[in-house]
C-alpha cells in the first residue's frame, strides 16, 4: 500500500511538472523561437519574412488576447509556417528567463525602439523592417495575414 501511495505521489509531481512545464505550448505549437540571429539565418536560406513579437506573455492583457485570438488559431499556424519565421521577444514578469534570453531581448526592444506591448515587426527575408504595427492588431488570422502581405507587397 504504501509503495502504490509513493507511486501516486510521483505520478501527482510529475503531471504538476509537466502541466507547468505546457505554459509555452504557443512556442512549441507554431514554432516560434527566440533565438533572433538562429531565425534571421533560417529566413535569409528559406526566403521567408520575420515576425518579431514583443510581447509581455504572463501580463499584458492585449498580448494575451492577440495570442488566443490569432497566433492560436489553425489558420495562423498554417500560414505562418508556409511563409515565416517566428520569433517571440519576450518581458514576462512570472515566468523565468535565461540571462543571455533576456539580454537578447532588452537588445532587441531598443534596436528596434519598442515602446509599448504588442508591438509586431515584420522583417524581409535580408533582416530589414518592413512594417510594424503597435498594439492589438484586429482581425484574427485574416487581419494578421492581410497585413502581412499587404507589407510584402510594398
Amino acid at each position: 500500500m504504501l509503495s502504490a501511495m509513493k507511486f501516486l505521489a510521483s505520478l501527482l509531481t510529475v503531471l504538476v511538472a509537466s502541466t507547468l512545464s505546457m505554459s509555452n505550448v504557443r512556442a512549441a505549437e507554431a514554432d516560434w523561437q527566440t533565438d533572433y540571429k538562429a531565425a534571421l539565418a533560417q529566413a535569409a536560406k528559406e526566403k521567408k519574412s520575420v515576425l518579431l513579437d514583443f510581447t509581455g506573455s504572463d501580463w499584458c492583457g492585449w498580448c494575451i488576447k492577440l495570442d488566443k485570438e490569432t497566433f492560436s488559431e489553425s489558420r495562423f499556424k498554417n500560414f505562418a509556417k508556409n511563409n515565416l519565421v517566428l520569433v517571440e521577444v519576450d518581458f514576462p514578469q512570472k515566468k523565468t528567463q535565461s540571462a543571455e534570453l533576456k539580454e537578447q531581448n532588452e537588445a532587441l526592444s531598443k534596436q528596434y525602439g519598442v515602446e509599448g506591448f504588442p508591438t509586431l515587426v515584420l522583417l524581409n527575408s535580408e533582416g530589414k523592417e518592413i512594417a510594424r504595427n503597435v498594439g492589438y492588431l484586429p482581425g484574427g488570422p485574416d487581419g494578421f495575414m492581410k497585413w502581412v502581405k499587404a507589407a510584402e507587397k510594398n
